[in-house]
């Protein structure tokens, strides 16, 4: 069957569906079986093109389209869509380009009001810019033409559907099994931790990974722009997620609103997915009132992460560089630093303490280096976690009975 073929196709079985009601998959299958067991009355379709028919026509008539089945790999980490020119995915850590691609502006459209649709954002000429998520959790951007010039760009950045674990990073040697223990103690003991790193090095994965060591007797709070983390085993859980304005009247609510408001819910721990504006004034100021954090910035270096909630901050209000230091120092008890390496092997690169401000700077302890020490037979890098330093802090540790 040509594509004209194929397209009228889809229209009968679309003309036979009662949009009046939400039918069942079954009901939706039915109807294409039947449809195409007419078509290969005129047409002679072998088994496997016609199960690869109703297959594709399913998912293009109540799923992703073409996109579904690359949501389904589990090898498959991410999926970047450059409007109808070409489809990109993210596999064990490397780019590659497939042979597929959208026929139509109109059917990318259609997977993109899906999906927006489903978590009730809204994306159009005049929100052109949109965060979403899919039902499994599966993080989404979608850019609009005619901000993006070469058609709507979709992305899609998947994680796995149970949360990666400690044992999981020790095998990949992401951390060593000595500073899992010490960080399971600062975490249990509640100390205020940062995460940070570039995009795509694994900074949720982490946090969610440090996540596994809060107490199931404490009430903690998430606070994210499209829902990602995946907590476990905390029975008083509280999820938060922001809200864009739309035409109907609803009021925007920001990360800033969702970290004031969790301040009188009796949270023994607020989590924020990211810090990336005028909410870093917010996060800074709960960790410095006796609240246990945790969160992410995007940065180069633990030592970038001070200028970057410097920069944050002063989005949210003007206040004296000196004072903005003297908080993180005092509120963060450790940064930690994630990478992705050249051979797509996400590691922690830096663990360091911010311990005081002398003139300028804020000074930090590294508490433990990754150190490249060459490459394995099969061309994947070779490092060790290597521990340099003493943490400081430990008066929160000794208070906690660690």
């Amino acid at each position: 069957m040509d594509k004209k073929e194929n397209a009228d196709l889809q229209s009968a079985i679309m003309q036979k569906i009662d949009l009046s009601r939400q039918m069942s998959e079954e009901e939706v299958r039915e109807i294409i079986d039947e449809q195409i067991k007419q078509e290969s009355k005129k047409h002679c379709l072998e088994v496997t093109a016609r199960e690869q028919l109703r297959r594709d026509i399913f998912y293009s008539i109540r799923q992703l389209g073409i996109l579904q089945e690359l949501i389904e790999n589990p090898e498959i980490t991410e999926i970047m869509v450059n409007g109808t020119d070409g489809i990109f995915i993210e596999r064990k850590g490397k780019l590659e380009k497939l042979d597929i691609c959208f026929d139509s502006v109109e059917k990318l459209r259609h997977v993109i009001w899906q999906i927006t649709a489903g978590c009730n954002r809204v994306v159009n000429e005049a929100s052109p810019i949109v965060d979403a998520r899919l039902a499994d959790g599966a993080r989404v951007n979608v850019v609009l033409d005619p901000v993006a010039i070469n058609g709507p760009i979709l992305t899609i950045r998947r994680f796995p559907p149970e949360p990666i674990t400690v044992r999981q990073l020790l095998s990949m040697e992401t951390l060593t099994r000595e500073c899992q223990n010490w960080l399971e103690g600062l975490v249990q003991a509640g100390c205020n931790i940062l995460v940070s790193g570039g995009t795509g090095s694994g900074k949720t994965t982490f946090l969610n990974v440090l996540s596994q060591f809060i107490p199931d007797t404490e009430r903690v709070i998430t606070i994210e722009d499209s829902a990602e983390l995946q907590i476990r085993g905390i029975p008083n859980l509280v999820s938060l997620e922001t809200r864009n304005a739309n035409v109907e009247g609803c009021k925007e609510i920001t990360i800033r609103d969702l970290i004031k408001a969790s301040l009188r819910m009796r949270p023994d721990r607020i989590i924020v997915g990211e810090v990336r504006g005028r909410e870093a004034v917010d996060m800074l100021q709960s960790v410095n009132v006796g609240h246990s954090a945790m969160t992410t910035v995007h940065a180069n270096s633990v030592r970038d992460v001070v200028s970057r909630l410097e920069t944050m901050v002063l989005m949210g209000m003007e206040m004296p560089l000196t004072a903005i230091r003297k908080q993180i120092v005092s509120g963060f008890d450790l940064m930690i630093h994630l990478g992705r390496l050249k051979d797509g092997s996400r590691r922690v690169l830096e663990i360091a303490e911010p311990t005081e401000v002398i003139g300028e700077e804020v000074k930090m302890q590294t508490i433990y280096k990754f150190e490249i020490t060459g490459k394995k037979p099969d061309g994947s890098i070779r490092g060790e976690l290597k521990s340099t330093g003493e943490f400081k802090g430990g008066e929160k540790i000794k208070r906690a009975g660690w």
